[in-house]
């Protein structure tokens, strides 16, 4: 007889969804909502069974969506066997906490602790799992005292009832702040190595790719780069910031993908990612890249903007790209949007339409940046005029007894940079 064969395959969890429509919201934003919800939860590897929406005027503070409602869930989550329940919106401690005591085994979770899930998930450097502890730790330490159900068992009895439990509580909560404070230490030494490696990087134009996740963000940059970068038909695929030294016209650029964006980031997150995006604060130009093939594509490109708002980047040069042109079924829709966005390129990364027209107005950008200098050397800083000669358009040089006068144009970055250089007197 043949061996029984163990199986390997990874349990699935069966997941069920819930929303709540607020005031001033209206049902099908809800509904698109979980459908974006049910997507994540897929790719965390969760096996979506059922939703539930409920209407509500305000959100029951013990329950998010009322005791009436809730019972009602609990008879669901048993009926259909569920092992995951995934809230839209963020809940509170004490929310988890009651719903927890109604449906026991079942775990209870929201938009904001899945999609930190799915980062953990596809954390493959040191920085990325760095980042990704660190904002799991923070949402973590408010919730402490009912993520961990091993503290229900020291409550109760003579002597221990509830102070055994919140020493414990206490004890776990320093160490978790203790954690924190190590994790960031080391963010800051990974951010000190990455910007290193910037400054090496200064005399390039910087082109920076963000945009909603899986709006193809890869794929435009290995299009742009002639590389192979990791590309897949899901949610967060890639974490990790790529780097590419592209040419565009003759001239050199450094074209950087980012993580993507999505609604309802959780703040944790977004705050230790900056690192990560610092590519974007330091980017001359940043490509704001939508899926408008999408019915959602304004909602993607509001998202898009709040988060580079939130990160500092709010006010830098920007130019949106509409992709995947050739999804689009309504053509009218499709001119409709370019009306409204006069200044966006439509593209298709996959049929290479327009990708002439998107690298002829990088290259309109990046001579728009060109500014005018001249900058003052001693006469044995030989090696950092042919360094001029090399990375700037050289205008004029005026030579004196002791110095000589150097007029380049160059974009306004690199001339503030080298203008630092030529103060240092470094070669």
């Amino acid at each position: 007889m043949a061996p029984d064969l163990i199986n390997t395959d990874p349990v699935v969890e069966r997941a069920l969804l819930v929303g709540v429509v607020h005031r001033f919201q209206q049902l099908q934003e809800v509904e698109d909502n979980l459908s974006e919800l049910a997507l994540l939860a897929e790719t965390a590897g969760a096996q979506v069974v059922d939703e539930i929406i409920q209407s509500r005027p305000k959100i029951d503070p013990r329950f998010y969506i009322g005791k009436g409602k809730a019972d009602n869930l609990t008879q669901m989550v048993e009926m259909l066997k569920i092992d995951l329940v995934i809230f839209d919106d963020e809940l509170s401690p004490a929310q988890t906490k009651n719903l927890q005591k109604m449906m026991k085994d079942t775990k209870i979770i929201d938009r904001g602790n899945l999609i930190l899930d799915i980062f953990a998930k596809h954390a493959r450097t040191r920085e990325a799992k760095t980042q990704v502890e660190l904002a799991q730790l923070e949402y973590l330490l408010p919730r402490l005292t009912r993520q961990w159900t091993h503290l229900e068992r020291q409550k109760g009895g003579i002597g221990t009832r509830g102070g055994m439990g919140e020493t414990q509580i206490e004890v776990d909560r320093r160490l978790v702040r203790n954690r924190i404070a190590n994790l960031k230490t080391d963010l800051k030494k990974i951010a000190t190595q990455l910007e290193t490696r910037r400054k090496n990087r200064e005399d390039l134009y910087k082109v920076a790719l963000v945009g909603y996740t899986n709006a193809g963000k890869s794929s435009l940059m290995n299009l742009l780069s002639s590389s192979d970068v990791y590309v897949e038909d899901m949610l967060f695929a890639t974490l990790d910031t790529t780097v590419r030294k592209i040419d565009i016209l003759g001239h050199d650029y450094l074209l950087s993908d980012t993580v993507g964006f999505i609604d309802k980031l959780p703040h944790a997150l977004v705050a230790s990612f900056r690192s990560t995006l610092q590519e974007v604060l330091q980017a001359d130009i940043i490509l704001k890249l939508i899926d408008i093939s999408s019915p959602h594509f304004e909602k993607h490109l509001t998202t898009v903007n709040t988060v580079l708002q939130e990160i500092g980047a709010g006010e830098r040069r920007s130019l949106t790209v509409f992709n995947k042109t050739d999804l689009v079924k309504d053509v009218q829709a499709l001119s409709g949007a370019l009306r409204q966005h006069d200044d966006a390129i439509a593209i298709s990364v996959l049929r290479q339409v327009n990708i002439e027209k998107l690298e002829a107005q990088l290259a309109l950008v990046r001579r728009e940046s060109y500014i005018t200098e001249t900058l003052t050397l001693d006469q044995d800083q030989q090696k950092f005029l042919a360094y001029l000669h090399q990375n700037t358009e050289v205008l004029k040089v005026d030579y004196h007894d002791e110095s000589m006068e150097v007029t380049i144009r160059a974009r306004k970055g690199l001339i503030q940079h080298l203008s630092k250089q030529a103060r240092g007197n470094g070669d």
